[in-house]
C-alpha cells in the first residue's frame, strides 16, 4: 500500500472513529438515555467534558468580520467541537490569539476560551486546511467568489462544509456545487441565521401548517447598502495580504483598498468591505444579504426543493465600469407554478438601516408578518399568533444554524439549509438579478434550470466575461 493510500485511509479511520463516537453519544442522548459512567479515559477530558480526540475538527476559512463577529464564537464555545485551524489571506487576522488584545476584547464580548485554540495550525493557504487529518469539517467565510471553488475543494477532501451564503455567483455554479454535495453525500449547511431566529420560525410553521389558509401572496425587502463607486487609483498592495490567493479565480485586478477591505483590526467597525460593492466578487445586497429572507419566502411557501417559473422586474444600475458597480435598486415580482406571488424590493439604501426587512405571508385567512431587527411578528387575526403548531406537523428543529451543522455532522442527517435548498434559495435572488437586466418578463423552467427560448437570459446563468471564470 502507497503512503499517500495509507494516509487517506487513517484519515477515514480517524474521522469515522470520531463521528461514530459523537453520533452514538448524541443518539443517547436524544433518546434520554444515560451515558456509562465507566468511559475509556480517551472518552472524555478530566473535566467531564468531550475529549479533544472526539470533538468535531473545524477548520476557520476566511476570519473577517462575519467569521469573528459571528461563526468563530460558536464554534469556539460548542463542547463537542475544537477550532483546529484557521485559514485567511490577510496575515494580520491570523494574529487571533491571547497575545492579541483585540482577539481577547473578542473572546470576552462572545464569551469563549481562546486558550484552546493556542496550537490552532495557521496559514493564508485554505489547501493546507483541506489537507489536514484533524480538520473534520470546514466554516467557509470568504469573498462570494470563493464560496463555490473552496467548498467543492472541501468536499473533494473528504470534508463536511459549512458555507457563508450565498451559494455562488451564478446559478450554474451553485448546480455543479449541490450536485457535488449530494453526490459524496457531505453534510452542508448553508450558513444563513434566519431559519433560527424564533420569531421567523414560528411564522414559517404557521404559514407552512395552513394556520392563515391557502398562501397567495409573499412580499419581502432586503436591505441594499450598495452605492456607485468610480474605478479608484492603484495602490501598493499591504505587507501582510496575499492579494494573489485573495483573487483567487477572479481576473487579475490592480489593488485598492475600496477593491478588498479595510485594514481594521478585529473590534473597529462593522462596515462592509470594498468587495461587497464589486460584481466580480459579489452581487451586493440582492443577492448576499438578501438571500436571507428569501431563504424564509422559499421555506414558507414549501418550495426549497424548486423555484418560481415567471419573473420581471427593474432595476437601478450603477456605471459597470465603476469599482463599486453592483444594482442599487430593484423591484421584482415572480409567480410560482401554485400561482403564488412573491413581490421582492429593497429600501434599506432609503431608510439606512435593517428595521424595514420583513417577510409577509398573505393567505385566504389571514395573514402573518415577520421583521428583523427588533425582531417581531404581526397577524390578522391576532388570533393566528396563539395557533397551535405540531411537532409531527411541522418537525423542523429550532437551533442555531451552527448547531444544526454540528448536530448533522455526528448523526449524519441532512441540515436544515443544505447545499440544494442554498442553491434554490440564492436562485431566487440570481433570477432576479437577471430579469433587471434583460428588462422583460422571463419564463423560468425549475427543473431544468432553464429559461424558455431566451438565450440572452440563458447566457447570464453563466458568469459574462470579465467576472471570475474559473473552472468548476
Amino acid at each position: 500500500m502507497s503512503s499517500t493510500i495509507r494516509d487517506r485511509a487513517s484519515a477515514g479511520r480517524s474521522r469515522f472513529s470520531r463521528r461514530r463516537f459523537l453520533a452514538a453519544t448524541g443518539a443517547a442522548l436524544s433518546a434520554g438515555l444515560t451515558i456509562p459512567t465507566i468511559l475509556p479515559a480517551s472518552a472524555l477530558g478530566a473535566d467531564g467534558k468531550v475529549a479533544p480526540s472526539n470533538r468535531i475538527g473545524i477548520g476557520m476559512i476566511g476570519l473577517g468580520r462575519q467569521a469573528i463577529a459571528h461563526n468563530l464564537p460558536v464554534f469556539a464555545r460548542s463542547v463537542d467541537a475544537q477550532i483546529v485551524a484557521l485559514c485567511d489571506v490577510d496575515r494580520w487576522r491570523l494574529r487571533f490569539s491571547k497575545e492579541n488584545p483585540a482577539a481577547v476584547a473578542v473572546a470576552q464580548r462572545h464569551q469563549f476560551d481562546l486558550d484552546a485554540m493556542q496550537g490552532c495550525f495557521r496559514t493564508t493557504d485554505f489547501r493546507e486546511v483541506l489537507a489536514r487529518k484533524d480538520v473534520d469539517a470546514v466554516m467557509i467565510t470568504t469573498p462570494d467568489h470563493w464560496h463555490v471553488p473552496i467548498a467543492l475543494a472541501a468536499i473533494r477532501a473528504g470534508k463536511d462544509v459549512c458555507c457563508e451564503k450565498p451559494i455562488g455567483l451564478c446559478i450554474a455554479h451553485g448546480r455543479i456545487l449541490a450536485d457535488a454535495a449530494a453526490k459524496a453525500q457531505c453534510v452542508f449547511r448553508t450558513d444563513s441565521e434566519f431559519r433560527s431566529i424564533p420569531t421567523w420560525y414560528k411564522a414559517v410553521s404557521l404559514v407552512r401548517t395552513g394556520k392563515i389558509g391557502q398562501l397567495k401572496t409573499i412580499r419581502t425587502v432586503a436591505p441594499c447598502w450598495n452605492k456607485p463607486l468610480a474605478m479608484q487609483p492603484a495602490m501598493p498592495v499591504p505587507e501582510e495580504l496575499d492579494y494573489d490567493m485573495w483573487l483567487g479565480p477572479a481576473p487579475f485586478a490592480p489593488y485598492t483598498e475600496k477593491r478588498v477591505h479595510a485594514l481594521k483590526t478585529y473590534t473597529a467597525g462593522y462596515d462592509r468591505p470594498g468587495w461587497y460593492g464589486n460584481r466580480t466578487y459579489c452581487d451586493g445586497g440582492i443577492c448576499n444579504w438578501g438571500h436571507h429572507p428569501l431563504d424564509v419566502v422559499q421555506w414558507g411557501n414549501d418550495s426549497e426543493l424548486t423555484g418560481p417559473v415567471e419573473i420581471e422586474g427593474r432595476g437601478e444600475f450603477p456605471p459597470a465600469d465603476g469599482l463599486w458597480n453592483v444594482i442599487l435598486g430593484f423591484d421584482l415580482h415572480y409567480r410560482y407554478a401554485d400561482g403564488v406571488e412573491l413581490f421582492y424590493g429593497n429600501t434599506g439604501r432609503k431608510t439606512g438601516g435593517n428595521e424595514s426587512v420583513h417577510v409577509r405571508f398573505e393567505g385566504t385567512e389571514g395573514w402573518i408578518c415577520c421583521w428583523y431587527g427588533p425582531d417581531r411578528l404581526e397577524a390578522e387575526p391576532k388570533s393566528i399568533l396563539t395557533a397551535e403548531v405540531k411537532p409531527e406537523d411541522f418537525p423542523f428543529p429550532l437551533e442555531n444554524e451552527k448547531r444544526n451543522f454540528l448536530n448533522c455532522v455526528k448523526t449524519r442527517r441532512r441540515t436544515l439549509e443544505d447545499a440544494e435548498v442554498g442553491h434554490r434559495s440564492s436562485s431566487v435572488a440570481q433570477l432576479g438579478y437577471i430579469a433587471c437586466q434583460v428588462g422583460r418578463k422571463l419564463t423560468w423552467d425549475p427543473a431544468a434550470e432553464r429559461f424558455a427560448d431566451d438565450d440572452e437570459a440563458n447566457r447570464l446563468l453563466r458568469l459574462p466575461p470579465g467576472r471570475a471564470p474559473w473552472a468548476v
